[in-house]
């Protein structure tokens, strides 16, 4: 059989701590499988632009076998040109004392200029991934100023999410992580989000099981587990005085690797995707929805039963995502 041919894979912000930790996970093989060869596209600003070479450096004398070129830069044009697959970490971080229309003034401006360059430069059919906060809205910024990249490959990451829901079931229940399945993240990534068990099971010796038998306490999972999810960056920018970077960078390797590879018969992960009003959901936001994939595409889950609970919570994150929607808007005049 053929090598495949490289597929070409840009980083932004790469010098950061996600970017140090995703790139030699793509490297490996773990975003796009192990028989498939990348070339990696780096970009990062100007300030970083020395500690990019470093990463750079690192990246040759690891010698990956998949690896069959860096390109590291500066130049968003030559950063997106050729490219198959985006992972946007970029983004402009809030800082202490800022205002959230601040922060999202920046992020507009960076997320305006990156669309047109992967709008004009990216391989057709590229997919984004938009990791850097506010993940929902900067890749509906995004959509807006790169009309002609179609809505259906522009996404942001819930799966980081999706993840620490998981785990959070398998340490509850004592189980391994890759037996528990199909916890789904609604809406946006930010503390409103919600992590709704009601379809999630767990594969036993009997069979799988619905996670709220298993469980047997239904206050802690509308309680604590919803909010431990929902808190959990905070927590470990608390323990380790920086932003959780190895699972971020997994979970985005998890999110890609789905979608171009696909999801596993009977299994759904978290998306945020363009909403077509699946679910009561608005329109026009980038909300997280449960998704399956096959052939390169996402389809939302539908007809799942929806309680009263989840009702409120899956509309008070679509009212948030609606107001970051309006303040980027009100950023753009």
């Amino acid at each position: 059989m053929a090598a495949k041919e490289p597929m070409r894979v840009l980083v932004t912000g790469a010098a950061g701590q996600i970017g140090y930790a995703l790139v030699p996970m793509i490297a490996r093989g773990v975003m796009l499988g192990a028989d498939q060869p990348v070339i990696l596209h780096m970009l990062d600003i100007e300030f970083a632009a020395e500690a990019l070479k470093g990463v750079k450096m690192e990246l040759i004398d690891a010698a990956f076998p998949l690896l069959k070129g860096v390109v590291a830069t500066t130049d968003v044009v030559e950063a997106c040109t050729g490219v198959n697959v985006a992972v946007m970490v970029g983004g402009f971080p809030r800082k202490e004392g800022m205002e959230r229309k601040d922060v999202m003034t920046k992020n507009v401006s960076i997320y305006k200029a990156q669309a047109s360059a992967l709008e004009a430069h990216a391989a057709p059919n590229c997919k984004v991934l938009v990791v850097a906060n506010p993940a929902n809205t900067n890749a509906l910024i995004l959509k807006e100023f790169a009309p002609s990249i179609p809505e259906k490959n522009i996404s942001c990451l819930t799966r980081l999410d999706h993840n620490r829901a998981l785990g959070q079931i398998s340490e509850r229940l004592g189980v391994q992580v890759s037996d528990v399945k199909n916890a789904i993240i609604w809406g946006n990534h930010s503390s409103s989000q919600y992590p709704d068990v009601n379809h999630a099971t767990v594969k036993t010796p009997s069979g799988e099981k619905p996670v709220r038998e298993l469980v047997q306490d239904d206050e802690w999972l509308n309680g604590e587990f919803i909010a431990t999810v929902q808190q959990r960056g905070a927590a470990i920018i608390k323990a380790r005085k920086l932003s959780s970077a190895l699972s971020a960078a997994s979970s985005a390797c998890d999110h890609i690797r789905d979608w171009v590879l696909g999801t596993a018969e009977g299994t759904f992960v978290s998306m945020g995707v363009y909403s077509d009003g699946s679910y009561g959901v608005p329109a026009g936001l980038i909300y997280s929805f449960p998704v399956t994939c096959s052939g390169g595409e996402w389809t939302i889950v539908q007809g799942l039963p929806i309680d009263e609970f989840s009702r409120k919570k899956m509309d008070a994150t679509a009212q948030e995502l609606s107001e970051e929607k309006a303040l980027a808007y009100s950023c753009l005049a």
